[in-house]
């Protein structure tokens, strides 16, 4: 068996394994050690070179900033600054058609320029805006699909875990992937904006089911100072981490550090923070950085045992053959993407993908950055679609409502997918829209 056969097998057999319901750095650290000793014929090499893995992944010091920017995401979501930004944003645009929805997509911007997670925004505002909306008339199956939507924006407005593994992988700088990532975020939100006003003037049953509730009085009357007491907080943080990072005066590690500490300032003056709370924390941090390491180092194995086959430098000289040229590569590229988001979730697309495609698109002179950004858009229409749909299942399961299916949210959350999809081939065809401040 040739060294490419191994590889594309190994590709196959992974991808089998993880739909079968086998934990993802398993299955890759599994194939990649049998790849490896078929290939070398000596079981010895697939054992130093898991070890090498491991060593190499937890010995590289910029991975501090994984559990730094968890722990400060998770201790701000314990304080509650998501409601309180849900209630601000709820108060400015109540008056709007749709307004709890753009309200709902504002407050997911602005949480996520703090905890960078899809998966706590999901957790947050599941529990936040959807019992609102409910009350309020909107369509389930619009509400739903409304947090699942904007959920996503976790992982491209900075401080995105996700802009940091990709930098990491590809040696990029994680502060020039978070400042590329400023101006995606903010056209997706308006994106996602602009598709809800415009779904509740020309499509307004889809939208509210039941219009004879009063629009008159959604949410708490805020003033001026109650606004600012409110998103203080938010500001203080962005201010820390962002700030510090594109000023120069922190490293992404030492930004994440301040962070924090921040986010625990935060949590104590809101009085919202436990023992108990601040215990829960902690595990959940150790759980989501082993969680990551893991798949880290798996993957790891896995790209040096693809390398050893060679099956990188094959499937770029394939490529190359057929002269597909830029675009035609570039579609090929988001199709790969979106069909391995039904069954993966972004990391593990990002970890196995990428090392596949740089080879090929290096030689065109790409810029990184943007191929970066290109990349954790087109993983993240996976976490809305079926069957995996990362965030829909988060939703499902934190709405605990026999009335909501599975399958509702996935159709609520179907035209948001179709708006990361546009706003990702404006950014491919626009590669400046991300690079603008880099």
């Amino acid at each position: 068996m040739t060294g490419v056969e191994v590889g594309i097998i190994s590709v196959g057999l992974i991808l089998i394994l993880i739909y079968t319901g086998l934990y993802i750095p398993v299955a890759l650290g599994l194939v990649s050690f049998i790849g490896v000793w078929i290939l070398r014929g000596d079981i010895e090499v697939p054992i130093f070179l898991l070890s090498l893995a491991a060593a190499d992944t937890i010995a590289e010091p910029t991975f501090a900033v994984v559990p730094l920017f968890a722990l400060m995401g998770l201790l701000i979501s314990e304080a509650g600054v998501g409601r309180d930004i849900y209630d601000v944003s709820n108060f400015i645009f109540r008056r709007l058609k749709g307004g709890l929805g753009i309200a709902t997509v504002v407050a997911n911007a602005i949480f996520a320029s703090i905890t960078g997670s899809s998966i706590a925004s999901a957790s947050v505002f599941t529990k936040v805006s959807i019992p609102e909306m409910k009350r309020f008339g909107y369509n389930p199956r619009f509400t739903v699909g409304v947090v699942a939507g904007s959920s996503v924006l976790g992982m491209l407005i900075p401080p995105s875990v996700m802009l940091i593994l990709y930098a990491i992988i590809t040696e990029q700088s994680v502060g020039h992937m978070f400042i590329a990532g400023v101006i995606p975020g903010i056209l997706l939100s308006v994106a996602f904006g602009v598709a809800i006003l415009s779904m509740a003037t020309f499509f307004p049953k889809y939208v509210i089911a039941d219009s004879s509730e009063s629009t008159e009085d959604l949410g708490p009357s805020l003033d001026g100072m109650q606004i600012f007491r409110l998103v203080l907080p938010i500001l203080a943080l962005v201010g820390i981490v962002l700030g510090g990072i594109y000023t120069g005066w922190f490293t992404a590690t030492e930004a994440g550090a301040a962070g924090a500490v921040g986010a625990l300032v935060v949590a104590l003056l809101k009085k919202k923070l436990s023992l108990k709370g601040l215990w829960k924390v902690l595990i959940e941090t150790g759980h989501i950085t082993a969680s990551i390491l893991l798949l880290l180092i798996a993957a790891s194995m896995y790209s040096r045992m693809l390398g050893m086959a060679g099956l990188p430098t094959t499937f770029s000289e394939w490529i190359q053959s057929q002269e597909l040229g830029f675009v035609g590569i570039m579609v090929i590229y988001v199709v790969i993407l979106i069909l391995m988001g039904t069954i993966l979730d972004t990391v593990s697309i990002i970890l196995i993908i990428v090392p596949l495609f740089l080879p090929i698109l290096e030689p065109m002179d790409i810029h990184l950055v943007w191929f970066g950004i290109v990349t954790v858009i087109g993983a993240e229409i996976g976490l809305l679609t079926p069957p995996l749909g990362v965030s829909c299942f988060v939703i499902h399961s934190s709405l605990n409502d026999p009335d909501i299916s599975l399958t509702d949210i996935f159709i609520g959350a179907f035209p948001f997918a179709l708006i990361m999809l546009a706003i990702l081939i404006l950014i491919i065809v626009f590669p400046s829209l991300s690079l603008v401040f880099v």
